[in-house]
């Protein structure tokens, strides 16, 4: 566990296992994010034991990396970090960012940048060069996070998502680590 204090009741931390009430908190702000409409595919909650299978499915995937965010000691927010799989040697060197979100009521602290920075951090460490992700056109303060953080919009897809019974755009972004104004 590598764990980096961003500012007095706010820590950002790689988990590679769940101890205490961690993975409680990180369904209960998983919840909390997908019902406010921001960070995964999931446009309700699913039921408890999908979540629970899901975050536990998540540190057993290799070239996987979980990052937290806690406020208050509780988990608040998250990101992963992916590789590409070891049989995609041309793309070896670049990872990509998903499921980053931060619970509504955790808002406004900077986890989400704190996230995204460890992200960063932990991807060049892994000799990563580039950071690639995609975003919901709905998704506006995720949107201006990454573009804030040098993240460069390459595309934009006009049919990405159904939200809500409406088809909205997705926006795709990558982000190069070896630019020294990364």
């Amino acid at each position: 566990m590598n764990a980096m204090e961003t500012a007095g009741n706010v820590w950002v931390e790689r988990l590679t296992q769940y101890s205490g009430s961690d993975l409680d908190d990180l369904c209960e702000a998983t919840e909390a994010a997908i019902v406010e409409g921001g960070g995964f595919g999931w446009l309700k909650p699913p039921p408890r034991h999908v979540l629970e299978n899901y975050w536990n499915g998540v540190l057993l995937v290799p070239d996987r990396h979980l990052v937290v965010g806690r406020l208050d000691r509780l988990i608040a927010g998250s990101a992963l970090l992916s590789r590409a799989p070891r049989n995609n040697e041309a793309q070896a060197f670049a990872g990509t960012l998903t499921g980053a979100f931060v619970a509504p009521w955790a808002r406004g602290h900077g986890l989400g940048r704190g996230i995204i920075l460890e992200i960063e951090r932990l991807a060049r460490e892994l000799g990563l060069v580039v950071l690639n992700l995609d975003l919901r056109d709905t998704q506006r303060a995720a949107i201006g996070l990454y573009e804030s953080m040098g993240y460069r919009r390459w595309g934009t897809h006009p049919a990405y998502a159904r939200v809500d019974g409406r088809i909205v755009p997705g926006h795709y972004y990558h982000k190069r680590l070896d630019d020294p104004a990364a």
